[in-house]
C-alpha cells in the first residue's frame, strides 16, 4: 500500500521542504479508511471525558486493514496524523487503534494500553494472519 504522491508534493520533497498539511492531504486521499478512522477517534476523544477513544471493529476488507497498518507502521505518517489531529496514537493489533490526549502519553492508562500484558490479552486466533 503506497501513497499516491502528486507531482507537486514530489517537487516539494525534491526541493527540500514539504508542507506537512500537503503530506496529510496525501495521506487522507491515499489511505481514506485509516484517515477517517483516526479522525473519528480524535473527534470522540475531544467530545468526551474518557481517557482515550479506541476502535475495536475490524475493517470491512483487507484493503482497509492494509491502509490502517500502513498508516500506523510509518513513523512519518503516524507522526503527521498525531500532530494534525492533536492526539497520541497507540496500536495493539490489526485494527485496535486508540487516540489519547498528548499529555497522557506515558501515564497510567496509556502505559496499561501499550503494555505487554494488554497486547497478550488482546490476541485471538483470528488475528494471526492480519
Amino acid at each position: 500500500m503506497s501513497l499516491d504522491v502528486s507531482l507537486q508534493l514530489l517537487a516539494e520533497a525534491e526541493n527540500g521542504e514539504v508542507r506537512e498539511e500537503n503530506f496529510v492531504e496525501t495521506v487522507r486521499t491515499s489511505l481514506p479508511h485509516a484517515y477517517d478512522l483516526i479522525a473519528r477517534l480524535a473527534d470522540e476523544l475531544r467530545s468526551g471525558a474518557a481517557e482515550f477513544a479506541d476502535n475495536q471493529t475490524p475493517p470491512p476488507s483487507e484493503r482497509e486493514r492494509g491502509q490502517l497498518l500502513r498508516a500506523l507502521s510509518s513513523d512519518a505518517i503516524r507522526g503527521s496524523l498525531e500532530r494534525h489531529f492533536g492526539i497520541t496514537l497507540a496500536f495493539q493489533n490489526c485494527h485496535r487503534v486508540a487516540a489519547f490526549r498528548p499529555d497522557t502519553r506515558g501515564g497510567e492508562t496509556h502505559t496499561r494500553f501499550t503494555s505487554v500484558r494488554a497486547q497478550i490479552l488482546n490476541q485471538s486466533p483470528e488475528f494471526r494472519d492480519c
